[in-house]
């Protein structure tokens, strides 16, 4: 019998890459998104509702029509600077809203979730790389916001049966390798996209904000992982689910860290292009390295990335900039 889920968030970067994904599975999916940074042409398969996570009754009405094996959240907003400006925007879409959610189906009787978290929830690190143990201290309101959530599950886990699985994504970045989708943000705010907006002219430099840390060049240091591969760590979470695993979470990335500089290059050589690149100051909380230990999500979920190459990553993001 065929998987139904609920994909809230879908019309997004990594819920759409998540849509495709279980479409070419053999999933029933059902995309529930408010389009408020989605894009309703991104979702390339299944069943679209149009609705807002703050909305109960359109929640209520979601869960009424079809019994749901699990849902996948992807709704959130993830701008750690805006966060800071505006925190209770990001207070009530990422923890009231998701609680709405996760009450609608506790009442539904939808038993599985997984969640879409972030590395920021551990905050400036204390050792590098970050494995599930580092201690917990977000500094930004969005950091605070998953780290919440996370603790809301760990509750509704112990209270009800609730079960899910909380996935800790270092830096997404990449396009999906067909070339269909990819990174459509606005305002865009990752480097990789940045970069390659410089290198095909639709940007006029490219800005890198400190040049003075403790690492090779002096940039700072992050892991990314492709979206594709983050998409197959979500499937295989589902399955552990699926087969009565209790809840878990994992650190995604890598376990590789690139420089600002070393992607640069990167573009630099995949697309054969140059640009204006200008110095400017360190940003407040930018940690100097960012990098995963996912060797418990490789382990007992049997996780392997399928694009761990930067030059990959950079060129499947490119395939997709230059189709805009």
């Amino acid at each position: 019998m065929s998987l139904n889920v609920l994909v809230v968030g879908g019309a997004g970067y990594i819920g759409s890459h998540m849509v495709k994904n279980l479409c070419g599975r053999g999933v029933h999916v059902t995309t529930f998104d408010n389009l408020c940074s989605g894009h309703r042409d991104a979702v390339l398969g299944g069943a679209f509702i149009e609705g807002d996570l703050a909305d109960r009754a359109a929640l209520e009405r979601v869960f009424a029509a079809r019994k749901y094996d699990a849902v996948m959240h992807f709704a959130s907003f993830i701008e750690v600077g805006e966060s800071v400006r505006l925190p209770a925007k990001y207070y009530r879409n990422n923890v009231s809203n998701t609680l709405n959610l996760l009450e609608c189906m506790q009442a539904a009787g939808v038993e599985q979730f997984i969640f879409s978290s972030t590395a920021a929830i551990f905050g400036t690190p204390q050792r590098v790389p970050i494995d599930e143990t580092h201690p917990t201290n977000p500094i930004n309101p969005y950091g605070r916001s998953k780290l919440m959530v996370e603790q809301m599950l760990a509750d509704l886990a112990r209270a009800h049966g609730l079960r899910s699985v909380c996935l800790r994504y270092f830096n997404a970045a990449g396009a999906d390798p067909d070339g269909q989708l990819g990174e459509r943000h606005n305002p865009e705010t990752h480097l990789i996209p940045l970069v390659l907006q410089a290198a095909s002219g639709r940007r006029p430099f490219m800005s890198v904000f400190g040049t003075d840390y403790d690492t090779p060049d002096g940039t700072c240091i992050r892991d990314y992982v492709h979206v594709a591969d983050l998409c197959e760590a979500h499937w295989l979470a589902l399955q552990s689910l699926a087969q009565g695993e209790g809840s878990q979470a994992y650190n995604l990335g890598n376990g590789d860290g690139f420089s600002v500089f070393e992607v640069i290059d990167t573009v630099r050589k995949v697309t054969g292009r140059e640009f204006t690149v200008k110095h400017e100051t360190r940003r407040a909380g930018d940690p100097s390295r960012l990098v995963a230990d996912s060797s418990a999500a490789r382990q007992k979920l049997g996780w392997v990335p399928k694009y761990p190459s930067l030059q990959t990553i950079v060129e499947h993001a490119w395939a997709f900039e230059q189709r805009r």
